[in-house]
């Protein structure tokens, strides 16, 4: 029963790390790279989309999914550490 939980817990961690790094590589490679030039005709803060996304927009959204990645795991802890 205990290594039941430990491959159910395990198998949700993947699933939020691979759902995590989706949106991430979306954001960086996807905006970033192979969208900026429909991006780039579109202004952000004076600066063309595509650029931002780039230079900082990948960042920001690194730093946003390290949150969510913190938050979603302290859940996800506390639900199994209260199952005992």
């Amino acid at each position: 029963m205990k290594n039941n939980k430990a491959e159910i817990y395990w198998k949700k961690n993947l699933r939020y790390l691979t759902i995590l790094l989706s949106i991430w590589f979306l954001v960086s490679f996807g905006f970033g790279i192979l969208l900026a030039d429909q991006l780039n005709e579109i202004q952000f803060f004076g600066f063309k989309l595509g650029f931002w996304f780039a230079q900082q927009g990948s960042i920001y959204t690194f730093v946003i999914l390290i949150f969510v990645y913190i938050f979603l795991m302290n859940r996800l802890d506390k639900f199994y550490r209260s199952k005992k």
